[in-house]
């Protein structure tokens, strides 16, 4: 395992411990590299709103959960400035989404993310933006 990849790995190791958030929602890091990351939740049915489909907040979290992965992934202390999504089709109970991040830019202590969530049939449930600042200090040490 290279040096980059090996602090991509502690980091998404350190962050995922601490986040009650994640682990209460059921997600997994399936896969961590420098600048990207893969994030898998099934929709269970304490997840699911009046109509019937996910909550949006959910499919949400779960690509922010994916790009905090992917933005930290470079050791370094790094928050969400902003991000947006586009809602493209409903996820469903017993749904297995995957949120796949990937870096797009980084620059200084900026970085953009663009995040696509997809059920377990590949079809695409949202599209997600998100900006990075990074603040002092390592997540981890070289």
């Amino acid at each position: 395992m290279d040096h980059a990849q090996r602090i991509a790995k502690l980091a998404a190791e350190k962050l995922y411990g601490s986040d009650q958030a994640s682990q209460m929602l059921g997600m997994r890091i399936d896969s961590i590299a420098p600048g990207s990351a893969r994030v898998t939740m099934r929709v269970r049915p304490d997840m699911v709103n009046g109509h019937g489909i996910c909550h949006g907040r959910l499919i949400f979290a779960l690509a922010d959960s994916a790009f905090a992965f992917a933005c930290n992934s470079h050791g370094d202390n790094t928050f969400a400035a902003g991000a947006a999504i586009e809602f493209l089709a409903p996820a469903r109970l017993g749904d297995l989404l995957t949120a796949s991040a990937t870096e797009r830019w980084r620059a200084g202590r900026s970085g953009i993310y663009e995040i696509e969530v997809r059920n377990d049939r590949d079809e695409a449930i949202a599209l997600f933006r998100g900006r990075s600042h990074q603040v002092a200090g390592r997540l981890v040490d070289e």
